[in-house]
C-alpha cells in the first residue's frame, strides 16, 4: 500500500504546484517502497526525492518573490527547516551512519500532509489573484 495518497484537500488551485506536489508523493513512495531493498537503490530514490523537492521549493518561492507574497520569510523558513534536516540525514545515510528507515519516509510524509493543506492551499488564492493559475 502506498505510503502516501493524494487527495483533493492538497490542491492549491495553482497548476505547477499542484503537479510538482503529485510527483512528490509518487517520489516518496518510491523511495518507502525501496527501502528493504538494496542500498544504490534507497540512495538514487533519495537523491531524486531531495533534488525534486529543492527544485519544487524554488519553483514556490520564485512565485512569492515575484508576487511579493506577505507571507514568504514564513514559508521560506519551513522549507529550509525541512531542508536541513533532510540533508543532515541524508548525509548521515551516505556516511554509512544511519539507515534510510520507514520512520523517515512517514517524518516526510507527515510534513507533507500537514504543510501542503495548513500552509501552501494558502497561498493559491493570493497567487491566482497575481494571475499564477
Amino acid at each position: 500500500m502506498a505510503l502516501m495518497t493524494w487527495e483533493e484537500k492538497y490542491v492549491t488551485n495553482v497548476s505547477a504546484a499542484d503537479e510538482q506536489h503529485q510527483e512528490i508523493f509518487r517520489l516518496v513512495n518510491v523511495l518507502d517502497e525501496s527501502l528493504s531493498g538494496d542500498r544504490a537503490v534507497i540512495d538514487q530514490n533519495l537523491d531524486a526525492l531531495v533534488a525534486y523537492v529543492v527544485d519544487h521549493f524554488a519553483t514556490e518561492e520564485k512565485y512569492f518573490v515575484e508576487t511579493e507574497y506577505p507571507q514568504y520569510e514564513a514559508h521560506k523558513k519551513m522549507h529550509d527547516d525541512l531542508v536541513a534536516a533532510v540533508s543532515d540525514i541524508v548525509g548521515k545515510f551516505k556516511a554509512g551512519e544511519a539507515e534510510i528507515t520507514p520512520e523517515i519516509t512517514a517524518y516526510v510524509r507527515d510534513w507533507l500532509y500537514g504543510h501542503i493543506p495548513n500552509t501552501d492551499k494558502q497561498y493559491g488564492p493570493y497567487l491566482n489573484d497575481k494571475g499564477i493559475q
